[in-house]
């Protein structure tokens, strides 16, 4: 299989990342270019979703890709764009469902976990933390895999993209954003970190850590 560069289009391709302890296949879905992730655990073949976003006909694909459905669907953030596959998803596989503690309230379906900054949730025989990142929305969270051969790898939502955190609706907002990526992010992992956003292409920590400060310069 080609080596993963994190390049996906809508009614395209998965790109799947094989590392020793877990694979990552990444799909896009939906008319706003959603990211899909499938996390499944190379040992137990147990998996994890991050963001029923959109297409549940073209998610069943990646919920079954390499074993059963997956156990759990994680919701990044409230937004519709990122959860409207969820009901339908979770029926199919029988998935419980994890969010935020201050957005799950928003989501079409009730939530089994609601996770807050510092939690950590299993993936089979993998471990996964959440990472608050307040600001896009209340309970935005990312998802961090700290591969013990290798590089983190960090689900960053709608939090962090390259180029910028997310959109926000006020500078209060912004702030609580910018001030949670930097201190919970930047300054926890290392520049080779590599992320996963809800839209468009992958980057890495080191990308994007020098931009900071423009970033907060044009409050954006």
């Amino acid at each position: 299989m080609s080596e993963y560069t994190g390049k996906v289009s809508a009614g395209g391709p998965m790109d799947v990342r094989r590392l020793p302890g877990l694979t990552i296949a990444k799909m896009s879905v939906g008319p706003m270019d959603n990211n899909a992730y499938l996390l499944r655990c190379t040992q137990t073949d147990e998996g994890l979703l991050i963001d029923a976003a959109n297409e549940a006909d073209r998610l069943r694909e990646l919920v079954t890709f390499e074993g059963d459905p997956v156990s759990a669907i994680l919701t990044t953030h409230q937004h519709f764009d990122h959860w409207q596959a969820l009901a339908e998803t979770v029926e199919f596989a029988g998935a419980a469902v994890y969010a935020g503690d201050e957005d799950a309230d928003e989501l079409p379906v009730a939530v089994d976990e609601r996770l807050h900054h510092g939690d950590e949730i299993t993936v089979g025989d993998v471990s996964l933390s959440i990472i608050g990142l307040r600001g896009h929305t209340p309970g935005s969270i990312a998802v961090l895999y700290r591969d013990p051969e290798g590089t983190p790898h960090l689900f960053t939502g709608d939090s962090l993209f390259p180029g910028g955190v997310g959109k926000t609706n006020s500078p209060e907002d912004f702030t609580s954003l910018v001030d949670d990526v930097e201190s919970r992010v930047f300054n926890e992992l290392p520049d080779e970190t590599w992320f996963y956003p809800g839209h468009g292409n992958d980057s890495t920590l080191g990308a994007e850590r020098g931009s900071i400060p423009e970033w907060r310069a044009r409050g954006w």
